[in-house]
């Protein structure tokens, strides 16, 4: 994986948060893992590919995610996720996508990238690639991004 590509994809999740969101956000020390991605209570799932093939997980507990939808609801408290905060949930990783793929594009790479697939519960993916995890924190809630990108010609 490269650098640039990790920064793009953290970019992207950083900007979601600060423009739509208008928190300011706080990358934590990023680490690595292999064969099993910790998830927390809600986890947004994305598949790459074109240029670059692999997954962007978005991971956040239930309590970022009722802050998140609550926000996209115009400030309104959340207190259960109900069938229209799964789909803004949904919605959410669609805009992580969007932002991916033109932080992506000014790094001189195209992707595609999968409609989001929201994972309900505390789970672990399992996968025989490596991942970079950048935890963020924000006055909304703690953010993981667990990222798997590499090559399509590799």
């Amino acid at each position: 994986m490269k650098a640039a590509h990790i920064n793009a994809v953290c970019r992207a999740a950083r900007n979601i948060m600060v423009d739509h969101f208008k928190v300011d956000v706080e990358p934590d020390k990023p680490y690595t893992g292999k064969s099993a991605v910790p998830s927390n209570d809600v986890s947004v799932v994305l598949g790459v590919s074109g240029e670059l093939t692999g997954q962007i997980i978005c991971s956040v507990n239930n309590g970022t995610a009722k802050n998140i939808v609550g926000t996209m609801m115009g400030g309104m408290e959340v207190k259960e996720m109900d069938d229209m905060g799964w789909s803004a949930i949904q919605e959410f990783g669609n805009w992580v996508a969007g932002s991916t793929a033109t932080e992506l594009s000014k790094e001189s790479c195209i992707i595609d990238v999968t409609p989001p697939v929201v994972n309900e519960g505390s789970s672990r993916f399992h996968s025989s690639k490596t991942f970079i995890t950048v935890p963020m924190k924000s006055s909304i809630g703690s953010l993981d991004v667990h990222i798997s990108l590499e090559s399509a010609t590799s």
